[in-house]
């Protein structure tokens, strides 16, 4: 059993809930967060168009964070597929921050340690969505086996779009990207 994300950009309104929901659920510092949206603009007048980006963990196949973690903090659960962090483990060195190609693990220097999505796995145990997933008012994140999220949302999913580029980790974040979201040139809109 593979665990993943799947993120409908096209029905993304940007209203930032399942950030709020993550960041409130996970007990985070002001700019500390484990799931950030972002939205950024393309093309140009009369042609321009907005789109966001919901980011998280992304559970890689090969995740680079756990390669280079040199304590065994990071790791891969081998029942769920799920990238997992032990904080006991953890010597707060950022490796697995600066060895993330899509920037996910953070450095809690409240606590000294780096951390990072676990997909809500107490909850997901326990039979329950994670957060970000149940306060998506536009019910665009899902989360799930892999294979049933393509069986539900369509063959056309892809993994990386430009401003979520592949990182060459097999990430398990499955997308239904915005027509937009596929041009080449794009930049994040400051708020």
């Amino acid at each position: 059993m593979t665990l993943g994300f799947y993120f409908n950009q096209s029905a993304c309104s940007g209203c930032r809930a399942c950030q709020t929901a993550c960041k409130d659920r996970n007990n985070l510092m002001v700019g500390q967060l484990y799931r950030k949206v972002t939205t950024y603009q393309t093309g140009s007048y009369p042609n321009a168009s907005v789109y966001h980006f919901a980011a998280t963990c992304n559970h890689c196949e090969n995740p680079a964070c756990v390669a280079n973690c040199p304590t065994g903090a990071m790791y891969k659960d081998s029942e769920t597929g799920l990238v997992l962090h032990n904080d006991d483990a953890c010597i707060g060195c950022s490796t697995c921050v600066n060895s993330c190609p899509y920037q996910v693990p953070i450095l809690l220097e409240d606590k000294g340690i780096a951390n990072k999505c676990d997909g809500c796995k107490g909850f997901v145990d326990a039979g329950m969505n994670p957060v970000c997933v149940d306060a998506c008012n536009m019910r665009c994140v899902d989360f799930g086996e892999l294979d049933d999220l393509r069986a539900k949302y369509g063959d056309d999913l892809v993994t990386a779009i430009p401003c979520h580029a592949d990182g060459g980790t097999e990430p398990n974040t499955l997308i239904t990207p915005k027509e937009a979201a596929l041009q080449e040139s794009f930049s994040e809109v400051l708020w």
